[in-house]
């Protein structure tokens, strides 16, 4: 398919971490036809108003970017809500999108889909080659399952369906929930709170000693517009692959948890120390990935991560904390 400015693209989940900085990268880029929709006027688990919706609007492009997240903790505690709230989300969308002949679509996956004990960096190729990590496997097989159906439905159906998965992101609209946030965000209102009340140390699960990829939402968003804007050879390429129309989106970069504290406690200005429980469970020790095919299409990450933090945490001052 050509693309201009008028071509109609509807994201789902506009208003969360992944879904608006797509919104803002789409508008940066000048397109005129962005369908958005709140969860309140659209149930996503409710294929009937999906249905409609979708074929009322009539997209050219959908960015599936909602589903139900959160970090180790809710992923650990509620493994039904995170298995049946995507799976029915992801159903809903894809197969309707499918039915309404959308053009181009884009799953938003997750890098908890490889196993637990990969080999490092993580290839596209290692999907489903051992065991998962135990506290976010609902999760991860309801994502795996997303990415399932747009290699099933490229196959019977012939569409253009690429399952796209980012390493941690962050950024503006992010989750500071303590309950269910991950581990950045949850880092930077910590830090920041204990600041606040002089507090003489933060306590932070695990060991500090795993290590995480880190990756902005703006990055994220601009090379999913990269791939957008693909001429048809190359995005067939992408999503004529039998085994799985996978893509990894990071950084090829990663930095342990203790680390990141103390980056964050630079850009804070906390005085004080941390503790860390290791009773509380590390999750997968490393899960860097590798970006090697995404670079082979011509894009790479952009934001540098300490600057992509100054700027994550002056959002949070302006638009979460100041709320408290």
């Amino acid at each position: 398919m050509s693309f201009d400015k008028s071509t109609k693209i509807y994201v789902a989940g506009h208003t969360g971490l992944v879904g608006s900085a797509i919104h803002r990268k789409l508008l940066q880029y000048g397109y005129k036809e962005i369908i958005t929709q709140p969860h309140g006027k659209l149930d996503l688990t409710s294929y009937k108003e999906v249905e409609k919706f979708i074929y009322s609007e009539k997209p050219n492009v959908v960015f599936l970017a909602a589903a139900k997240v959160g970090g180790i903790g809710p992923n650990n505690d509620y493994p039904a809500d995170f298995l049946m709230n995507n799976l029915a989300i992801q159903y809903n969308v894809i197969t309707a999108s499918q039915k309404a002949n959308v053009n181009r679509l884009f799953f938003m996956g997750s890098s908890c889909i490889y196993p637990k004990n990969c080999p490092q960096p993580i290839k596209e190729e290692y999907l489903l080659t051992s065991e998962l990590e135990k506290t976010n496997q609902s999760y991860a097989i309801a994502k795996i399952a997303g990415a399932e159906m747009c290699r099933a439905f490229n196959h019977q159906f012939n569409t253009r369906y690429l399952a796209v998965m980012p390493t941690n992101l962050y950024g503006p609209n992010d989750s500071y929930n303590l309950e269910t946030s991950h581990v950045l965000p949850a880092l930077i209102r910590k830090i920041h709170e204990a600041k606040i009340k002089n507090m003489k140390s933060v306590e932070i699960w695990g060991t500090g000693t795993p290590k995480r990829e880190f990756l902005h939402s703006d990055d994220l968003a601009s090379a999913l517009l990269h791939l957008m804007e693909l001429d048809d050879k190359k995005f067939i390429e992408l999503t004529n692959n039998e085994s799985m129309p996978l893509i990894n989106i990071g950084t090829g970069q990663d930095i342990s948890i203790l680390d990141l504290a103390y980056l964050l406690k630079d850009i804070i200005n906390f005085d004080g120390d941390f503790i860390f429980d290791d009773t509380k469970p590390d999750g997968t020790f490393r899960k860097q990935l590798d970006v090697e095919k995404i670079k082979a299409y011509g894009w790479s990450s952009d934001i540098n991560f300490k600057d992509g933090i100054k700027q994550t945490y002056d959002d949070f001052l302006n638009h979460f904390y100041s709320k408290d």
